[in-house]
């Protein structure tokens, strides 16, 4: 969940939209935020707790937002839920005279899995010598939407969390061919759409590959001990879909750019340092002989800056 949060971010937007019923269009600026908050224990003591997303989205107003992935439930997630709720709003307090305002994020939950007695919305009740507030933490089931559904509303951050539909069929499906032989086919059906958004501009080369990249890491470990379910649904998404070392490329440039803009006190580091990556990147996959226009579209660089980097290339291999 963190990973594709921190490569693809744009793709939270519509997972947001589906939450908080809000109109987001996908061109505001989404900033990530620090993840590690220090709890204060009864014993005075601190206790280290890492979120899994805490975003801040521009758009006509700052809004805030705190989304949580749960893989079981387990009935402590919305004690969880307030003590980093709680955290996020004095970090970001306003201290003015005799009075402390604290701005509490929009938060949610998305559950991979749930049962019947899940419900759709969790409510905070804080009540205080001056009167009782709440608010509530909306669910999002991973498991209630189809296919068509997750396409139909751009919830492509859904997709690789998709195989969980068919956890409890895992045995079933190894024994029963036929029964796989769907199961592939609707992963197949999943890479055509997503190439299909691609070409239609709500996705990008990067976004698609990292989204069956993620899809595949998921299987692999759900799947782990059902060798026919996780070959033949990982053999239909195509198998090896991006070299780690591509995205090794990106990310250490996204790390280096942000020590470097940490070193120089503004965002033109992190900026070169991403810009260097791709450019890295950009060689390598020339040098394997990819187009021009694909590295363009997967590096997310102008395809003249490609163009020139090829011609480059060419001339190193002579």
């Amino acid at each position: 969940f963190r990973t594709l949060l921190t490569d693809c971010t744009a793709l939270i937007i519509p997972v947001v939209n589906e939450l908080f019923h809000t109109s987001y269009t996908g061109k505001e600026t989404i900033h990530l935020l620090q993840n590690e908050h220090f709890i204060k224990l009864p014993d005075g003591s601190e206790q280290e707790r890492i979120t899994d997303s805490s975003f801040e989205i521009l758009g006509r107003e700052r809004k805030r937002y705190h989304v949580e992935c749960q893989s079981t439930e387990d009935g402590s997630m919305i004690v969880r839920m307030f003590e980093y709720d709680t955290q996020l709003a004095l970090e970001n307090r306003e201290v003015t005279a005799g009075a402390l305002v604290v701005h509490f994020p929009d938060s949610a939950i998305v559950a991979l899995r749930h049962t019947k007695n899940t419900p759709e919305v969790l409510t905070v009740m804080i009540r205080t010598p001056g009167g009782e507030v709440s608010y509530a933490v909306p669910v999002l089931k991973v498991r209630q939407y189809t296919v068509e559904e997750i396409f139909e509303k751009k919830l492509f951050f859904l997709i690789p969390f998709h195989i969980f539909v068919y956890e409890k069929s895992f045995k079933e499906l190894e024994e029963n061919s036929e029964k796989l032989a769907k199961l592939e086919e609707e992963y197949t059906a999943i890479v055509n759409r997503l190439e299909e958004d691609r070409k239609n501009g709500d996705l990008n080369e990067y976004e698609k590959v990292t989204i069956l990249e993620m899809s595949d890491t998921v299987i692999k470990h759900l799947a782990a001990k059902y060798e026919k379910v996780r070959k033949g649904v990982g053999e239909s998404m195509g198998g090896k879909v991006l070299e780690y070392e591509a995205k090794d490329i990106l990310n250490r440039g996204r790390a280096e750019g942000r020590d470097e803009g940490r070193r120089e006190g503004r965002a033109e580091g992190e900026i070169t340092g991403m810009k260097k990556a791709k450019m890295q990147l950009a060689a390598k996959l020339l040098q394997a002989g990819n187009s021009v226009a694909y590295v363009a579209d997967l590096t997310e660089l102008p395809e003249e800056t490609v163009q020139k980097l090829s011609q480059a290339v060419e001339r190193e291999d002579e």
